[in-house]
C-alpha cells in the first residue's frame, strides 16, 4: 500500500529511528502516551506538573513534537504540556491524512483530548498546527481556553509557493537550499549543540516526506468574530507561504481583542518566541499559586 506520508518504507524507518533518538533527549521529565482514535493511534508527550493548567501543542506540517523541544523547559515550569504528533505527519501517530475540510480533525482532537482526560485546554499551534487550533476553537469553543498562534494557517490567504518556486526544483541541491531559505530564512552559521539533533531530524524529514499539496480552509469573518477566548498571533512579514498582512488585518477587523505581533523581518519559521508565548499563557490561563 502506498504510504501517504513517506516517499519510501526505508525513509519511514530512518525517520522513526532518528526521531526516537531525538526524543531520548527530551529536556524535562516526560511521559509518552498513545491515544486510540477513529483514525488510529495518536502519540503524545506529556510533561510539566500534572496539576498545572493544560496546554496542547500542535506542530506544523513536515514536523513532529520535537519541534517544541526548545520551548518545553520554560513552559513546563508552569503548565502541563501535551505535545501531540499530528496524524499524517512524520511522527509516531497514524499515517493518515483526512480531508482538512469538514469535521474529521475536530472529531480526532475530541478523542485525543478525551483520551488525555481533558475537557478543555489552551492551545499553541504553528502553521498547519495553527490551522488545527483555530479550526478546533471555531468548532469547539468551550474546549479552548486560549489560542497562541505562530504563523497560523486558516486566517490569512495561502500563497502559491510551490508554483512560484517550481523552477528551483530543477536546480538540484542548490535550488532546494534556496527554497528552504525562503521559508526558514538564512541558516545560522552556528547552531547550539542542543539544537543540532533537532535540525538534522528536520532536514532529513524534508527529504523523506511527501509535502501536503492542499489549501488550508480559512475561517469566515463570522467564525473569527465568534472566537472570544484570549488570542495571540505572531506572524512574519516575509512569510512566503501565508499572507501575514492578511492574517493581521482580518484579526484586527474580526477579533480586535487578539494580541498581534507582526515581525516585519520574520519568515514562516519564527524561532525564539518562547518567552512571548509564556507571558501570554501566564496572563491568560495561569491560576494563582501555580
Amino acid at each position: 500500500m502506498t504510504n501517504v506520508v513517506y516517499r519510501s518504507a526505508q525513509a519511514a524507518q530512518s525517520i522513526v529511528t532518528q526521531y526516537r533518538q531525538v526524543l531520548a533527549r527530551w529536556p524535562v521529565a516526560s511521559k509518552e502516551l498513545t491515544v486510540p482514535t477513529r483514525h488510529g493511534a495518536t502519540f503524545v508527550i506529556g510533561c510539566g506538573p500534572e496539576t498545572a493548567p493544560p496546554v496542547v501543542l500542535l506542530h506544523g506540517s513536515q514536523a513532529n513534537a520535537a519541534a517544541w523541544m526548545p520551548d518545553v523547559p520554560l513552559w513546563a515550569e508552569r503548565f502541563r504540556l501535551f505535545a501531540v504528533d499530528m496524524i499524517g505527519e512524520p511522527g509516531l501517530s497514524a499515517p493518515v491524512r483526512p480531508n482538512l475540510r469538514g469535521d474529521a480533525h475536530a472529531l480526532w482532537l475530541d478523542e485525543v483530548l478525551s483520551g488525555l482526560g481533558l475537557s478543555h485546554a489552551a492551545f499553541v499551534g504553528t502553521s498547519l498546527g495553527g490551522w488545527l487550533a483555530v479550526d478546533y476553537a471555531s468548532k469547539r469553543p468551550q474546549a479552548v481556553q486560549a489560542l497562541a498562534l505562530i504563523c497560523p494557517g486558516g486566517i490569512g490567504r495561502q500563497k502559491n509557493f510551490l508554483l512560484k518556486t517550481l523552477p528551483l526544483l530543477l536546480l538540484g541541491s542548490w535550488g532546494r537550499r534556496k527554497m528552504r531559505e525562503m521559508v526558514f530564512g538564512p541558516a545560522p552559521k552556528v547552531l547550539p549543540d542542543a539544537l543540532l539533533p533537532i535540525a538534522s531530524l528536520m532536514d532529513n524529514i524534508g527529504k523523506a516526506v511527501k509535502p501536503r499539496i492542499v489549501s488550508m480552509p480559512r475561517l469566515t469573518d463570522a467564525q473569527l468574530q465568534a472566537l472570544r477566548m484570549p488570542m495571540l498571533a505572531i506572524v512574519g512579514g516575509r512569510d512566503v507561504l501565508l499572507d501575514s498582512a492578511d492574517t493581521r488585518d482580518r484579526l484586527r477587523r474580526n477579533a480586535p481583542h487578539a494580541e498581534l505581533c507582526f515581525l516585519e523581518e520574520g519568515y514562516h519559521f519564527l524561532p525564539n518566541q518562547t518567552e512571548r508565548v509564556m507571558a501570554f499563557l501566564d496572563r491568560s490561563i495561569c491560576m494563582p499559586g501555580v
